[in-house]
């Protein structure tokens, strides 16, 4: 991940990306560090975290001078956000970029059947655990002179996907958290964008990428007609972190093969099998 082109265009930047254990935030996070980053990579588990730096390091991306480090932390506390932030400064005494990437659903399912705590913890997770990271973030930057947040938003903020529960809900949160964000920091130099992956390919989804009706649904709806690739994701996360971006804040860009244009994914083959098509259309059964 990280193409030669990238080579040394971070050199001596520090960047935090949360959710850098796995999928789009480890993506990222390699991709960086090719670029000459010193990244500081969050998440809940230190051993995935170890396991994660293992797999940046051993595919050659320190020649251009980048590191990585790894701290464990849950966005959701508010103690372990400050001291991610502070670890991430440790390495060069400043902060230039933050991606807020950590996220997850625990909510698949019809709205008449939501388990309500898992809705509050999937709320709590995507909506305040942006917020804190930008919250911490955002005052390392100022006080820096300047830099970029990127928060990793989805398709499912833009486009409606039925029995998502509390992730695209959350999401669309984190779409005006990032606007809100981006006008309020404008005058400090913060610049704040997010991006909405759509299907990507990670081991999060391989039940759905590895091939069956659900993924032929998403690629009739996709005009690129494939799945993403992380490598797709963290090349604007690269773009919106670096020089090249100097005068774009507020902005929420799909990454989706353009699957924006037309609608989210069809998930009955997969749920009228646990709730029944009566189910699916909100019958609660007495």
């Amino acid at each position: 991940m990280g193409s030669e082109a990238d080579a040394g265009a971070f050199t001596g930047r520090s960047v935090l990306v949360t959710g850098g254990g796995s999928g789009i935030g480890l993506g990222i996070a390699q991709a960086l560090v090719t670029a000459g980053a010193h990244v500081t990579i969050c998440g809940r588990s230190a051993d995935k975290l170890t396991t994660a730096a293992e797999k940046i390091a051993a595919t050659g991306a320190f020649a251009a001078g980048g590191s990585v480090s790894t701290v464990a932390a849950d966005v959701t506390d508010e103690g372990d956000v400050e001291g991610a932030v502070a670890r991430a400064i440790e390495t060069t005494g400043r902060l230039d970029g933050v991606v807020a990437c950590a996220g997850g659903n625990e909510t698949i399912a019809p709205i008449t059947q939501l388990d309500t705590e898992a809705w509050r913890r999937t709320v709590d997770l995507n909506v305040t655990g942006t917020m804190l990271t930008i919250k911490h973030g955002a005052r390392a930057l100022v006080a820096a002179g300047g830099g970029s947040i990127v928060a990793i938003s989805s398709i499912a903020a833009s486009n409606t996907h039925r029995w998502f529960g509390a992730y695209g809900v959350s999401k669309s949160g984190v779409d005006h958290l990032v606007q809100l964000a981006a006008d309020e920091l404008g005058a400090s130099n913060v610049r704040v964008n997010g991006i909405r992956p759509g299907l990507t390919r990670t081991d999060l989804v391989a039940m759905i990428t590895d091939g069956g009706p659900i993924l032929d649904d998403y690629l009739a709806c996709t005009p690129l007609g494939r799945v993403g690739e992380v490598d797709d994701i963290a090349g604007l996360a690269l773009f919106l972190l670096g020089p090249q971006s100097t005068w774009i804040t507020g902005q929420l860009v799909n990454v989706d093969g353009g699957q924006m244009l037309r609608r989210g994914p069809d998930f009955t083959s997969m749920l009228e099998q646990v709730y029944g098509a009566d189910g699916l259309r909100g019958v609660v059964s007495q």
